[in-house]
Formats: structure tokens, sequence, C-alpha cells
């Protein structure tokens, strides 16, 4: 029998960068497609999953700054590869890095990322994990061992390989994005990834050079004890998954396990920092 879902449409003023920050916002409590459109984006979740309080936590709802208004309705399950087709459009990253889809030309870049994301968060588009490519880029990770926690799609955990990375550990806590991760280390024919379903408790007594957590700040905040010991001596950590302004109690809470903040970059009051353990 097919899956029933909850569809929200979503009208947002203006549309940038409300859209961006709604998405991520939307994902964090279980919706698992979104369809961007000119006036905002189509939002679905599982009517299993569904709970009328479920937009409650949604901050950027109550947000002065944009007018956001939604309407729902119930949906047989749809076509998601098709609709993923229609309205993934390939993005590049500081003309070093091209992440497509198979049906996108190759644009001939130093770094080719093919992902089919389905309905998985982090096809590239969001700000975070643009800028953690933008990261990765600027490190030197030949035969480091790296964590790439929340992994989505696995495009980080993918690139980390590209630029020499071995062994790596993609994990994420929900099945669908486990299963494309899969998928895509598979069609990215990278040999050094292994991909796991769970959270944190997965990393007892494990070590990495460099981790990559790119989620939530709730999340973040709560395993940072857990990505910290997890963490070798002068190793890096990168977060994203927050604001600007979330800045402050991020840095509080990382500076408990004497890790230094290097440099962060933002865009569009989203940010991504970078940590030193020495």
């Amino acid at each position: 029998m097919d899956n029933i879902y909850i569809e929200y449409n979503f009208t947002v003023s203006p549309k940038e960068p409300a859209t961006e920050i709604l998405i991520a916002e939307l994902g964090n409590v279980g919706f698992e497609s979104f369809v961007e459109n000119e006036t905002g984006v189509t939002a679905y979740i599982q009517k299993d999953g569904y709970k009328p309080t479920i937009l409650d936590d949604i901050y950027i709802l109550n947000s002065k700054e944009f007018s956001i208004e939604y309407t729902k309705n119930e949906v047989e399950q749809t076509n998601w590869n098709a609709e993923w087709e229609k309205n993934f459009t390939p993005i590049q990253v500081d003309d070093l890095v091209s992440i497509r889809a198979p049906f996108h030309e190759n644009p001939n870049l130093k770094y080719d990322i093919v992902i089919e994301p389905k309905m998985s968060f982090g096809t590239g588009h969001h700000e975070t994990t643009h800028m953690m490519v933008q990261h990765l880029l600027q490190l030197d990770l030949e035969n480091k061992k790296v964590l790439d926690m929340g992994c989505g799609t696995g495009i980080l955990a993918i690139f980390a390989e590209m630029k020499g990375a071995k062994p790596t550990d993609a994990i994420d806590i929900d099945n669908w994005c486990y299963e494309n991760s899969i998928e895509n280390v598979t069609r990215n024919n990278s040999k050094n990834i292994s991909v796991y379903e769970g959270d944190s408790s997965l990393l007892i007594n494990k070590k990495y050079d460099v981790i990559i957590a790119n989620i939530n700040r709730n999340i973040l905040l709560m395993d940072m004890k857990v990505y910290a010991n997890c963490l070798n001596e002068n190793g890096i950590l990168l977060l994203s998954g927050f604001y600007q302004e979330d800045i402050p109690i991020i840095d509080a809470e990382v500076s408990k396990y004497k890790l230094k903040l290097e440099t962060f970059i933002e865009r569009n009051n989203w940010v991504a920092l970078k940590y030193n353990k020495s």
C-alpha cells in the first residue's frame, strides 16, 4: 500500500533567505522532501510521522522579518525522483567543486560529485553544505581519518575522500539518508567510506583526525563532548547547521573541551565554524 503524505504549501516573502531557513528547520522535525517554486516551497512528511503540533518549533514562522503562509492536505505517495529531476539544479563551489545529478552535464571542474538526492537533506544547495565544502577545500585531508556526522546524502564524506581522506565514516540517524548515502558512495566509486545508521552512540572508542558535524544546534550541543573525545590531538572539528547568533552558545560549549575557534564562514546568516584541538 502506498504511503500517505501530508503536503504543506508555504508561500514565503521575501523568498530568500527565508526559504532556505524554513527548509532546514522543517528537515529537523521530520519533513522528508522539499520542492521549491517561485513563491516558496512545498514540503512533505509521512502521515505516520505527522502530529498537529509539528510546526510549533519552527522559529522562522514567528519571525517578523518574513511573511510565511501555508496550506496543507493529504496526498498519495508521488514520484519523488521525477520531482527531484525537475527541481534539482547543479551547483558549483568556488569554481572547483561541482555537485550535480547523473542527468546533468559535467562542467569538468577539479572535483565532480554526482548524487541522486531523492528525499535526503544535503543536496549542496543549502548554505551549510556549501560552506562545509569550502572548509574542506582548505584542508589537507591526505590519509586523514574523517567522520561525517549527520551525513545526509553523503556529499561531504565523498568530497573528503576525493581530497585523499581514508578511511571515512558517514553516519546518519535517518534510514532514508543512510540508504541514499550508500547509493551515492557507490555512484562516486568511493572505496574508503563506511556508512552507518545511528547516532553518536556509534562513536564509542572511535578516533578521527577530522570531524564534520552539519546537523543542528541542539544536537551539536548535546553531542559535543562525544565529538571532542573522538578527536585526535591537532584534529579539526567542523560545525554547521546553525545561525550566526548561535555562535556564542556553540563556542561556549566547545571551549569546555579545549578546542579553539580558528575561523568561520558566513552565508546568508548561516555559519560554519572550524575548531582545532591542540
